[in-house]
């Protein structure tokens, strides 16, 4: 008899291309297991109830902070305890800075890091020999015109994030207190004065968007702070390549950078539940990830993968040139409303680097959300 999963991702190669060839390779093993992924958009995905979801396929990926909201529900089976701890454990292992912890949630692991990425920067090598090596270099290439940076309210949330804890403090981790006013500030400051030095329509631009103008136009040479998408590191995929790098160095070297990525989920509604979690573990391996996960478009999430020759060979370095920026990246509070602080507090900080108000108004409204959907305490 053959058994059915569906799938859901995003609509991006990385997404999609990368869990679609694994899964025609999967058949080839498995050919009593047929696995069709479907996809959204970024954006569709964020918004579409995750209990719908959950409902309607047996596989999901999904964002790690998710997670709390997930595993008080109910909606994700977990992983461990079903007869694969081993692997777990190797998983464990072979997890990306904190990529694998990041889908842990009350002694349980709801789902692996199938995907792993932080804010990082990018720039074009046959436009500068070399990328900014920390912040004053940067200003002084933005100050020639030649950077852009995507503040869109949720990346504008990460960039704070990431500057804020490469400057020495961490958001998020006093009760109460988004950041404290020197941090704030401190960090708010740079973010106002490369604001000022990018183009004007940066402010609603995403990391693809910014990738795209990167990679198609010769005016532009280096983004400082954006989601790392290693396809286009990839010969073919845009008319010029960029390569990845670490984000500039700050008080603390690159450490700081907002953890992000994907991983793969079963839900616990799904009627295959052995067969779909076999799946994700397979999906997870460090084999398909350097190998046909990779060649899909995908960013694997198995450092088997990032210290691979063969991928760095074909990726202008994408994972080494990262590495130390994802080791050292910071990972959000692991609370069930964290999702609704973020879509709450983000629009403050893109209105805050337009100049609708100052870091005193600011600071309120972020410790405002903070109390609001974290609590006091």
């Amino acid at each position: 008899m053959t058994v059915e999963l569906r799938g859901m991702t995003w609509e991006h190669a990385r997404g999609h291309g990368s869990v679609v060839a694994a899964a025609e390779a999967y058949r080839m093993r498995h050919p009593e297991v047929v696995v069709t992924w479907e996809f959204r958009s970024l954006q569709a995905f964020a918004d579409y109830p995750l209990e719908k979801l959950t409902s309607d396929y047996d596989l999901l990926v999904i964002d790690h902070p998710h997670i709390p909201f997930a595993a008080e529900e109910g909606l994700f089976a977990p992983l461990d305890g079903t007869g694969h701890d081993d692997a777990l454990s190797t998983l464990a292992d072979q997890s990306v800075g904190a990529s694998h912890r990041s889908y842990s949630y009350g002694g349980r692991q709801w789902a692996l890091a199938s995907d792993a990425a932080a804010q990082v920067a990018a720039y074009r090598p046959d436009l500068i020999s070399a990328p900014p090596a920390d912040w004053n270099e940067v200003f002084a290439l933005a100050e020639e015109g030649r950077v852009l940076w995507p503040h869109k309210p949720v990346d504008a949330f990460s960039s704070l994030v990431t500057v804020a804890a490469g400057l020495g403090e961490d958001a998020m981790r006093t009760p109460g207190v988004f950041l404290t006013d020197a941090a704030l500030r401190e960090a708010m400051a740079v973010l106002r004065r490369l604001a000022a030095l990018v183009p004007a329509d940066n402010a609603g631009w995403n990391p693809i968007q910014t990738a795209d103008a990167l990679s198609e136009g010769d005016r532009h040479a280096y983004a400082p702070l954006l989601f790392g998408y290693t396809n286009y590191s990839r010969e073919g995929f845009r008319p010029n390549r960029l390569r990845y790098t670490d984000i500039p160095a700050s008080t603390l070297g690159v450490r700081g950078s907002l953890l992000g990525g994907a991983g793969i989920a079963v839900s616990a509604a799904s009627a295959h539940l052995a067969e779909a979690i076999e799946h994700a573990f397979w999906l997870a391996s460090a084999e398909v990830q350097e190998g046909v996960y990779y060649d899909g478009g995908g960013q694997p999430g198995n450092a088997v993968a990032w210290e691979s020759d063969r991928t760095n060979a074909d990726s202008l370095d994408f994972f080494r040139g990262t590495r130390a920026t994802l080791e050292g990246a910071y990972l959000r509070p692991q609370h069930p409303q964290y999702i609704e602080l973020q879509n709450e507090v983000s629009e403050h900080i893109t209105a805050a680097l337009l100049g609708e108000f100052d870091d005193d108004v600011l600071r309120a409204r972020l410790d405002e959300g903070v109390i609001r959907w974290l609590g006091e305490k």
